[in-house]
């Protein structure tokens, strides 16, 4: 789409003229969804922050949300950003800070629109907590590299087409420093999905195993043995989209509970009431720091604050959860939901307080541990001594395992 605006990065009501002829054009009511979303990005109105030709206007981050505004109130098709979140919150802004011109030509634009799910092979049986331990190997063969290894807890593996891939090219450099980072396509004859059934019945995460897998060297993202470095924007990135997304006053989990209270006064006790309020009062506070966190993101990329956010989400989504169940008594105790389905996304408000209790317990794991993110908040955050690491100078191959 040819520029119609000024050189200079468009304000608030330039943005929202833009949206008023991309809805004459193709009326929500009328046009084909597809067809809607193609048009909103080549004008620039997918992320108005990224560069003209790739989804955006090189606008403020922050008046991204004067253009959705706009388009819920005129009740536009959206990408379906829950199914596709780890595109969204973390491949993206990883290929737009490292990848060639090429590859964000190639995989932005699909990405955006949904055709094609990312999901994120970091974590390792052998190195989870400590994913600088990796051991999924990546040979070079000619053009290509050559992958060897296994991935654990990955989310939409069984229905991603691409992955966000780390392996070790150099094991004879410290654990940090001898890690590539790669983009890899999960319809390799090489790559094996397996499900792995959770404590809520279905399986909505994998292990994936590689076995020969061949990337094209075109396919790497920043340079070899660079790939620490190009993962730590994927996993702020990621910190901050499980734990700092925009949620009006009382959303989130809060608002089951304290919607039950409100329903229900035969549930009521006093000791439920405090832990209640309490537990709200956290909630908004987490939410409002979220707004800053946004607003700090708006002038660049996100810093370990991100972990911070992290933090506070899971362990309210597991205090609240436990809540519920305690304020239902009896009904809080029933689950029946033990079918073994394979969800593309997590649905906490469509199930019963059960479901949200169980799945909440994965929250302190997912998108870096607890105890991890402490460490980052303590050392990054705070400024205080770091741990003493005595592995940190050897090489890999020297590590115990």
């Amino acid at each position: 789409m040819a520029r119609t605006e000024a050189t200079t990065a468009p304000d608030a009501d330039a943005l929202r003229r833009r949206v008023a002829d991309l809805l004459a054009a193709h009326d929500p009511a009328t046009a084909d969804p597809a067809v809607f979303l193609q048009a909103r990005f080549d004008a620039g109105l997918a992320w108005v922050h990224y560069p003209e030709g790739l989804g955006g206007l090189d606008a403020p981050r922050t008046l991204q949300a004067v253009v959705d505004a706009e388009l819920e109130a005129a009740g536009a098709p959206d990408n379906d950003p829950r199914r596709i979140g780890i595109g969204l919150g973390m491949a993206a802004p990883t290929i737009l800070r490292y990848g060639s011109d090429e590859q964000k030509r190639r995989f932005l634009r699909p990405l955006w629109l949904g055709e094609e799910v990312w999901c994120q092979l970091f974590s390792e049986p052998g190195a989870g907590s400590d994913l600088a331990a990796l051991a999924t190997r990546a040979v070079r063969d000619g053009d290509d590299w050559v992958i060897e290894g296994q991935k654990v807890w990955t989310s939409s593996a069984h229905l991603a087409r691409w992955a966000i891939l780390i392996a070790r090219t150099d094991p004879d450099v410290p654990k940090h420093r001898g890690i590539t980072y790669f983009l890899c396509d999960m319809t390799d004859p090489g790559v094996e999905v397996r499900p792995l059934r959770q404590i809520t019945g279905e399986a909505e995460f994998n292990e994936v195993f590689l076995s020969g897998v061949r990337i094209p060297d075109t396919h790497r993202l920043g340079d070899i043995g660079d790939g620490w470095r190009v993962a730590q924007t994927t996993l702020m990135n990621e910190r901050v989209a499980i734990g700092g997304g925009r949620v009006p006053r009382e959303g989130g989990l809060i608002g089951l509970p304290a919607a039950k209270w409100r329903e229900r006064p035969e549930l009521r006790t006093h000791d439920l009431h405090q832990r209640l309020l309490g537990l709200w009062v956290e909630a908004e506070a987490a939410r409002l720091a979220g707004e800053r966190l946004r607003q700090q993101l708006a002038a660049g990329q996100p810093g370990p604050e991100g972990s911070a956010m992290k933090l506070a989400f899971a362990r309210l989504n597991q205090e609240i959860s436990a809540l519920e169940v305690e304020l239902l008594g009896e009904e809080g105790l029933l689950y029946d939901d033990w079918t073994m389905r394979r969800p593309e996304m997590v649905d906490f408000a469509g199930r019963d307080a059960g479901y949200r209790y169980l799945r909440a317990k994965g929250n302190s794991i997912e998108g870096g541990t607890s105890e991890v993110l402490l460490n980052i908040v303590a050392e990054r955050v705070l400024g205080l001594p770091p741990e003493p690491r005595t592995d940190k100078d050897l090489p890999w191959k020297e590590l115990a395992r």
